[in-house]
């Protein structure tokens, strides 16, 4: 079967790319090893699809933790205006959350994936699902298509590897554009987590299994420098520690993670960062006048969640069956202490299979970044999460999804 574009993976930057090149005329076939197309997608934000972010060009260098630079011809050519537009052009309205966190309006990813296939209907590619690619072709270091499981031989001139990453490989991302491309001569940064939740050492944060805390703040230090801070939402889990903040400082502090040379990752949660030392001692003083009489231990319903209490007070050292009336000054200052710097060693990140994110992927050093083509091989475009970029939580990794998605359609249809 002939076609000018063949597009292996059915993710947004896929979706994207093949509906963007078949609406400037090319003939486009879409191949998608799974029997949907956008299977991770579902997934994002909790189903509710965070699609993009609302900040503005700066804010999304800022949040690109891997080769910003390269992403600049990518965001200019579709940017979060172009591709919230579509979505309501498509019939999907948007609306923004806290964090500039741009969601559809009807908090259902599966709006979102029945507007991209609308999309890809309506410029008339052709989606072959369930179809696994083995190679893609080539003569003379011009693509020439690509070979199927199946042994049926699609020939294009042009092809586009939107494979995403190595995280969900039950969504199909595998890897297996790592390997295509790896054949073809392009080399690949090793494919890590980010985006992960991390493993503590301390035991006793079992106890604490499935206790969210919001709006702390948490540092991650390195023989007492700090690498990276955060401020929002964890939750603590049976393994460690998870949650919004956990997974973006995650991003900024995995080179320090797990690795020979490197000292222990240190977390310290500060339980209150809206208080100061002595603003959280007058709180505390309050407190026990309030409840004078009683226990320590009953003395701080008030003040924190109970799962939290026993561990703050182990921590602190300081008797809990003590009345409130008998805690010294010193010993209400160890309380202060401990509450803003609550202690965690970090051990390890969760398996690469449970990353939201890959980190790693195609040399962006060998791909064009004005057209998302490879250096190496003519009528070669990639993609998305294939690539090594990626960026912190909030949208931003699916704006890089549709933005490389756009450019290798459109500079596809070009070439």
């Amino acid at each position: 079967m002939d076609y000018d574009l063949a597009v292996i993976g059915g993710g947004p930057a896929g979706m994207l790319s093949s509906a963007t090149a078949a609406a400037k005329g090319l003939k486009v076939i879409l191949l998608e090893r799974n029997e949907k197309l956008g299977k991770k997608l579902y997934l994002t934000g909790k189903g509710r699809c965070n699609v993009t972010n609302y900040g503005d060009i700066n804010d999304f260098f800022d949040n690109v933790t891997t080769n910003p630079k390269f992403l600049y011809s990518a965001f200019k050519s579709f940017d979060n205006h172009g591709l919230i537009a579509l979505l309501s052009s498509l019939g999907v309205p948007t609306k923004v959350e806290q964090g500039n966190r741009v969601f559809p309006a009807s908090d259902k990813s599966s709006d979102v994936i029945k507007a991209l296939q609308k999309h890809l209907q309506k410029n008339k590619v052709e989606i072959a699902l369930l179809t696994k690619v083995k190679k893609i072709t080539l003569q003379n270091n011009q693509v020439t298509g690509v070979l199927l499981n199946s042994g049926e031989q699609i020939t294009a001139s042009r092809v586009i590897i939107a494979t995403g990453g190595m995280s969900y490989p039950q969504t199909g991302s595998t890897g297996d554009g790592y390997s295509m491309a790896r054949q073809l001569g392009h080399t690949i940064k090793e494919p890590k987590p980010t985006l992960i939740p991390l493993v503590i050492k301390e035991n006793w944060g079992k106890e604490l299994q499935g206790l969210s805390l919001k709006n702390v703040s948490i540092k991650a230090q390195i023989n007492n420098k700090v690498k990276a801070e955060q401020f929002g939402e964890m939750l603590f889990t049976h393994f460690g520690v998870s949650g919004p903040i956990i997974l973006s400082l995650s991003s900024l502090i995995r080179d320090y993670i797990a690795t020979p040379t490197n000292k222990p990752v240190q977390l310290v949660i500060d339980l209150k960062p809206a208080l100061t030392l002595e603003q959280l001692d007058a709180r505390l003083i309050r407190d026990f006048n309030k409840y004078s009489g009683k226990q320590l231990k009953n003395a701080l319903d008030d003040l924190l969640p109970q799962k939290m209490i026993s561990i703050v007070l182990y921590l602190t050292g300081v008797d809990i069956h003590k009345q409130v009336n008998q805690i010294n000054k010193n010993e209400r200052s160890l309380l202060v202490h401990t509450l803003k710097n609550i202690p965690l060693t970090v051990t390890d990140t969760r398996p690469l299979s449970e990353a939201i994110v890959t980190s790693g992927g195609i040399n962006v050093k060998e791909i064009n970044p004005s057209t998302m083509e490879s250096k190496i091989i003519q009528g070669l475009y990639f993609a998305g999460e294939v690539i090594d970029v990626d960026a912190l939580t909030g949208g931003y990794n699916l704006q890089i999804a549709f933005s490389t998605g756009f450019l290798s359609g459109i500079s596809s249809a070009k070439a």
